[in-house]
Formats: C-alpha cells, sequence, structure tokens
C-alpha cells in the first residue's frame, strides 16, 4: 500500500519524488481572502464572518492563512481584516486553534512602523509578508531584516514584478540573500504575466536565491491566466519550497485572484495534497457568496484593457468616466503612454493625453464655408435629448410647422420628427447612431462630426476641427451643447432656437432614451449646469439663444 505524505510548512524536505503515481513537491498553499478579498468590501467582514472564513481555512488544511493587512494608519475594528498592529489579530482570531496552520499578516511597506510588532513569541502570527514597490526596494528589504529580528518568518513581495528588468531582478536577489527570507514572491499586481513571462521572473529567482528562501506566486486573472499559471509554477524543477496564493472563489483586488477550491483540487489529484476542499466551499457559500452577489469581481473589459495595454487600471477608469471615447479610441491613448508611467497613475499625465486626443487638427477652412452657406438665413432649431422634448412636444411641434427650420440634433436622432443634421462630438454617441443614419427618413440627415470622431467608411458630410470647440481652460472640456453654439458662432448664425435642452437633474432621469443614461451624470449635475448658464452668458453678444422647451439654463439666466 502506498502511503502519500502530505507536506506541510514545518516538513523540511524539499526533494521531488514519485511516488504512486503522485509527484510529491515541497508545496504550501496560501490564503490571501481576508487580505486581498478585503479590496472588494474595505476589509469590513463582520467579526463572526472573519472568524468563520479563517476557521474553514484552518480546518481544510491551508498551509499558510494570512489574516490581512497590519497598517498603522487604520484604528482597529473588530470587524475589519486591517489591523493597526500585531496585538489586533490576537484580539479577533485569538480564540481559533490555528493547529498546523502558519498565520501571517500583510504590511505595505511604509504603512506600519516596525514599533507596531510584537516579538513572533508574544504574537498569534508565525510570519508577516512585506510588499513594496520597485523604487523602495532597499529601504523595504531592510525593514524585512528587522522584522525577521523580532522572530518572524519573513516574506519578500515584490509587487509590479512586470515593472522589473532582468538586472533589477538580479538586485532583488541580491538584497533577498542578504537577509535569507523565509520566502520571495513574484506579485504579479496588475494580472499581466503569461505562462513564459512567468517562468523568466521564477527562474531567475530559482536559480539565483539561496535554497533555503521559498518561492512563491500571486495572480491576478485580468487575462483568466491565474489559474493556469499556478499550475505552471507548480511544474518547476526546483529544489526548495514552492508557495502558491489563492482566495476563496478568487475574491480578490481588480479581477480578482486564483480561486483556492480549483488549485487545492489540482494539489490534492496531481501531488498528494489532502486539502478539504468541502470546507473551502462551505465557506463560498455561508460567507463569500453574499459579497459577491451585492459588489462582485472577476474577469472583465476593464482589467482586460489595463493588462492588454499594461497599464495602472487608474489610466483605463479615468477614460472610461469620459464616456467620451470608444474601446478603439481609449486603447490609442493608452498605448502612447510612456513605459515608465505605465504602472505609476498619473492623473494629470492622463488628462494632458485625454485632451491631446479630443484635439485631433484637420483643416475645417472649406466645411465651416459651406456649413455657414447652408444655414445662411435660415430659422435654426437646435434639438437636445431631454425629456422636455416630449413633455413640451405641442409647443416644438407649433414651432416646427411654423418656422420650418433646419433642424440639428446633438448627438441623437429624435423618434417624433426627421432632422437635417445631426451634430457628433462622442464616439460612444456614433457607434449608437450609426445604423440609424442609414434608415428611413433618417437617410437624408447629413453628419456634423468634430474630428476626433472617426467614420467607420468614407467621409462625414461636414468636420469641424475640435481643437476650437472644446473648452480647454474651462471646467468641462467636452459639453455637446456648448461645442455646437461656439460652431454656430463661428459660421456667423445670429440666432438659434432651441428643444430638449433640459440641464441635469440629480432626482430625475436626464435623457429622452434612457439608453443614453450616464452613471455618472448625476453625480455632476451642478458642474454641468453651472458651465452651461456660464457660457451661455459669455455668448450673449454673439449668439442669441432662446428656448422654447423649459431649461435649467433658461431659467438661470432670468
Amino acid at each position: 500500500m502506498v502511503v502519500l505524505t502530505n507536506f506541510y510548512a514545518k516538513i523540511d524536505r524539499k526533494d521531488s519524488v514519485l511516488q504512486g503515481g503522485y509527484q510529491l513537491k515541497n508545496i504550501q498553499l496560501l490564503d490571501c481572502t481576508l487580505r486581498d478579498g478585503g479590496y472588494i468590501n474595505d476589509w469590513n467582514f463582520g467579526s463572526d464572518e472573519l472568524v468563520s472564513i479563517f476557521e474553514r481555512m484552518v480546518n481544510a488544511g491551508v498551509d499558510i492563512i494570512e489574516t490581512g493587512f497590519l497598517d498603522g494608519r487604520r484604528s482597529f475594528d473588530i470587524n475589519r481584516s486591517i489591523m493597526p498592529d500585531t496585538d489586533c489579530v490576537q484580539k479577533i482570531y485569538g480564540k481559533v486553534d490555528k493547529m498546523r496552520a502558519m498565520v501571517v499578516g500583510m504590511i505595505d511597506y511604509g504603512t506600519c512602523p516596525i514599533e507596531n510588532l510584537t516579538p513572533c513569541e508574544d504574537s498569534y502570527l508565525d510570519g508577516i509578508r512585506v510588499i513594496f514597490k520597485k523604487h523602495r526596494m532597499k529601504e523595504a528589504i531592510a525593514f524585512c531584516a528587522k522584522v525577521k529580528e523580532l522572530g518572524y518568518r519573513v516574506f519578500v513581495q515584490a509587487v509590479s514584478i512586470t515593472s522589473y528588468s532582468d538586472e533589477e531582478m538580479y538586485e532583488l536577489v541580491e538584497e533577498v540573500n542578504r537577509i535569507q527570507p523565509y520566502a520571495v514572491s513574484v506579485v504579479d499586481t496588475y494580472g499581466l504575466l503569461h505562462q513564459d513571462n512567468l517562468l523568466h521572473y521564477l527562474n531567475i529567482l530559482n536559480e539565483r536565491v539561496c535554497s533555503s528562501t521559498g518561492i512563491g506566486y500571486h495572480s491576478h486573472n485580468n487575462f483568466q491566466l491565474g489559474y493556469a499559471n499556478c499550475m505552471e509554477m507548480l511544474e518547476m524543477e526546483a529544489d526548495r519550497t514552492l508557495i502558491v496564493d489563492a482566495t476563496l472563489y478568487g475574491m480578490g483586488k481588480s479581477a480578482g485572484n486564483t480561486p483556492i477550491e480549483l488549485i487545492a483540487m489540482h494539489l490534492n489529484e496531481k501531488y498528494g495534497k489532502k486539502y478539504d476542499i468541502s470546507q473551502m466551499l462551505e465557506a463560498i457559500d455561508g460567507n463569500i457568496m453574499k459579497i459577491y452577489q451585492k459588489s462582485p469581481w472577476g474577469y472583465n473589459l476593464f482589467y482586460y484593457l489595463a493588462a492588454s495595454n499594461k497599464c495602472h487600471p487608474n489610466y483605463v477608469q479615468f477614460l472610461l468616466d469620459k464616456h467620451m471615447l470608444s474601446m478603439k479610441s481609449i486603447n490609442e491613448i493608452l498605448d502612447v503612454i510612456e513605459p515608465e508611467k505605465k504602472l505609476m497613475y498619473d492623473q494629470a499625465y492622463i488628462e494632458k493625453l485625454y485632451t491631446e486626443y479630443q484635439c485631433t487638427e484637420i483643416d475645417d477652412t472649406d466645411d465651416l464655408r459651406r456649413l455657414g452657406g447652408a444655414l445662411k438665413d435660415r430659422t435654426v432649431l437646435l434639438v437636445g435629448p431631454g425629456k422636455n422634448l416630449e413633455r413640451e412636444k405641442e409647443e416644438v411641434s407649433g414651432f416646427l410647422r411654423r418656422n420650418k427650420p433646419v433642424v440639428i440634433a446633438v448627438n441623437f436622432i429624435p423618434d417624433a420628427f426627421g432632422v437635417d443634421y445631426v451634430f457628433l462630438s462622442n464616439v460612444r454617441r456614433y457607434i449608437g447612431l450609426n445604423n440609424a443614419l442609414k434608415e428611413g427618413r433618417n437617410r437624408d440627415t447629413q453628419v456634423i462630426a468634430t474630428s476626433n470622431v472617426t467614420k467607420i467608411k468614407g467621409q462625414f458630410h461636414y468636420t469641424l476641427n475640435s481643437s476650437w470647440l472644446l473648452d480647454l481652460e474651462g471646467d468641462v472640456l467636452d459639453h455637446s451643447f456648448i461645442m455646437l453654439l461656439r460652431a454656430m458662432i463661428r459660421i456667423n448664425v445670429g440666432k438659434v432656437y432651441c428643444a430638449g435642452f433640459d440641464g441635469y437633474s440629480e432626482t430625475e432621469e436626464n435623457y429622452l432614451k434612457s439608453d443614453m443614461e450616464y452613471w455618472f451624470t448625476r453625480r455632476k449635475v451642478a458642474e454641468f449646469n453651472g458651465y452651461a448658464v456660464r457660457c451661455l452668458k459669455e455668448f450673449e453678444d454673439k449668439l442669441e439663444v432662446n428656448f422654447i422647451t423649459d431649461s435649467v439654463y433658461q431659467g438661470s439666466r432670468r
């Protein structure tokens, strides 16, 4: 009968053998649900939930369990797994028998002073993991040495590993070997690693780090590769401890992590481990799913864009929040971010790139001349997508019947009547209107587009240089209604009538068509409305603006 030995944290054997069809290695499974998962809920699991999850992981036989962050900036809250010092760990988890599990906490270097750590012999913790960015490597590893002097098993966690060159990896190895920590980990903070890149970093560590130091891997699932990469890492020929991080149901920052229930199953089947998967499933069902249902995590387009462009997710969020750009445009902006800026978010820098992209320079002299000629001596009605267009449809219909105006709609096409022109300043709105412009009465509608909008095929009827339409110094760069008014001034239209420009509301739907609503609109009501009112005041000497439906802008000017 073949007996399969389960290698736990305190077993010293480091060789790999084949036994009974299983490959036995000194592999340790680390659960970081209570720490990385805390990014989802600000670490507010609730005291009972914290203890329940921790106890489940102990009973599942997980080798290393991370209890949360140690962060001196936060006050103690028994409901949260982010704690100011090591004594607080005892207050939350101290009544649980940790059995054979190694219990660790994490410090983001610079957030928790060494004075907040009691000696290991007086602490519930067995080890401490320290994360740091590349530019703070030496001082962070010096801090790790102090932690080790207190008796803790120390884990050196190099975040954003893809920012390291080979030479910087060699420098990391030198610093690690100087203090000989319990382990050093490759941390793929933004989920950028494919298997060949992962193995490149791991092989540098495996070839150069002292054999007494383990090697770990912490994944993120931006490319849906967390689980696959963990399996690849475990295949390494390594005469040392290998540590793989995972979380319950993949709960974690950004696109989430490797699901511990999956990698534990793999370790049981291929490496002879005996993790109790049912304990993990009970924790998922009883503790994790209610969090997921409220605030889901996992692979999505947002994290794909960040990972595929090898950049900080905040750059993607900034551009998505503009709601003026197609995915193609967002990719084009992300693609020109300087390499040294990619993983270090700089808001002023991305604002500059966005503005430059929107200010697409063209020669619009002929288009302005032709448009001016088409509108000369005509009554001009500008139509916006506000709900008052429907509420006050009798007034609008009467105006159309009496005046036979040239009608220019802004970034939409009304259902109630035809329009002569559509003014397009927003790439995403254009995508939604492309098919409508080919159908029925809209086939004769001409398009006036700003130069940042690219036609799918051919050319628009009129294209205006967006650089002079945008307000580079104002509170709002690209207010479509104000941009169109600037265009009217530029081609010497002295008077316009306006319908459906209601202004923004915090309490009501802002658009005639619900699918036009932006999630961020209600957050910026005062900003958008105030900006429009100020611009209308500035335009008074150049353009007479008359509202035929109710508008916040008109009411504020009385």
